[in-house]
């Protein structure tokens, strides 16, 4: 279960724990920028929810939807992608 965050200039998604664990954001807080919170549940797992992205006027933004229903399916057709959970698992920093 996790928070989800976005870098808004590359479009890489961490978990806060990652994030937390490489040094990007502190214990007890958010990441600074360009990290952004994709808004969701904050118990989200990817075997129920996918995490989509689409970059927008120049900036990658993030959402949170449950698999396999019509949100996602329609996320799907505007051109959103959904994040691969490998990619997920294999954070790193980019700085």
């Amino acid at each position: 279960m996790a928070l989800f965050f976005i870098d808004t200039a590359t479009g890489q998604v961490a978990t806060q724990a990652q994030l937390v664990a490489a040094g990007v954001a502190p214990e007890d807080g958010w990441p600074p920028r360009p990290w952004f919170r994709i808004q969701g549940t904050g118990d989200a797992t990817t075997l129920f929810h996918a995490v989509m992205r689409r970059q927008e006027k120049g900036i990658f933004i993030g959402s949170l939807v449950f698999r396999h229903t019509p949100h996602h399916s329609l996320l799907l057709d505007r051109g959103w992608e959904e994040v691969p959970v490998d990619e997920l698992r294999a954070f790193e920093p980019t700085t």
